[in-house]
């Protein structure tokens, strides 16, 4: 059972100042995790929660929101504590008024992504392990954007989906396409950008103010145009964003082929978590960038 007296003692021990909870409201979760609203004597916060396994989970959430607000470019809820007792885990972050897009919101989330992305490092990948969804995602780094592409992302994800019983195209496709990447990235230098990393419609808003706000990120460092890419796979993204963004960080010609390459990453997960319905969309995918390699 979910222990209320367990966060705010905790947020009372992090913050310095003491907190009781004295309402509590549910405003729902996603497919993973629960949320909650608990307000205080002025105090208000916004809480995560799963069960008590999960923290592994929480804590490199809490990471990443803080990696994107070091980048001093889009607004996150910035993360306060994070925790687990006998039967729960959560995660306690700022809690924000969100409003709606006015003017010139989406482009302000075109130009804060774009300035994110020149948050740059020194290799691929980042300092620890997350997820993308429930699924693992591995993030040890490389000098080599290539390589890690295909052992870390593409290959992790057929791995999965022959264990899960996908077998035929799917696989001998992807063995030859992970075989010939640098097919794709001809003539194309790739720096470390800061991503997101998990970059559909639902995980951005914008606050009060019509700023943007992005959360539930999956970070780590990689091609600018992976991000770019899951924009497009479930739409969602305005026009002004991608004119915004395309004006302050110009994107490369063969981005129009490898956002098939990077979006088959997320459609092999959800195939991975949610089974065959995205079996036909992802042969799809693979056909047509099987094409350019044949």
């Amino acid at each position: 059972m979910l222990s209320w007296s367990d966060i705010a003692s905790q947020i009372s021990a992090s913050t310095g100042i003491p907190f009781a909870v004295q309402k509590v409201a549910n405003i729902g979760g996603g497919c993973i995790s629960q949320g909650y609203r608990i307000e205080s004597s002025g105090q208000c916060f916004f809480v995560k929660t799963n069960s008590s396994d999960n923290l592994s989970m929480f804590e490199a959430e809490a990471a990443g929101l803080q990696e994107i607000y070091n980048s001093r470019t889009l607004r996150v809820p910035v993360p306060i504590c994070w925790g687990r007792n006998e039967t729960s885990s959560w995660l306690v972050m700022e809690f924000l008024e969100m409003g709606n897009a006015g003017r010139g919101s989406a482009e302000s989330l075109g130009r804060g992504l774009a300035s994110m992305h020149r948050f740059s490092s020194e290799t691929f990948g980042w300092v620890r392990a997350n997820t993308i969804g429930t699924t693992p995602q591995i993030n040890r780094p490389s000098s080599n954007w290539i390589q890690f592409w295909r052992v870390h992302r593409l290959g992790y994800q057929l791995e999965l989906a022959l264990a899960n019983g996908y077998t035929g195209k799917l696989q001998s496709w992807g063995e030859r396409m992970m075989a010939e990447l640098d097919v794709f990235f001809k003539d194309t230098l790739t720096a470390p950008s800061l991503l997101h990393g998990d970059l559909w419609s639902g995980n951005y808003t914008f606050d009060s103010a019509g700023q943007p706000v992005v959360f539930d990120p999956a970070i780590y460092y990689g091609d600018r145009e992976a991000d770019l890419a899951m924009t497009e796979l479930f739409g969602g993204f305005p026009a002004d964003f991608y004119e915004a963004y395309r004006e302050a960080y110009p994107l490369d010609l063969g981005y129009v082929i490898r956002k098939d390459l990077y979006n088959l990453y997320h459609i092999l997960n959800h195939l991975n978590l949610f089974g065959g319905d995205y079996l036909n969309q992802a042969e799809k995918v693979m056909e047509r960038l099987y094409s350019e390699i044949r």
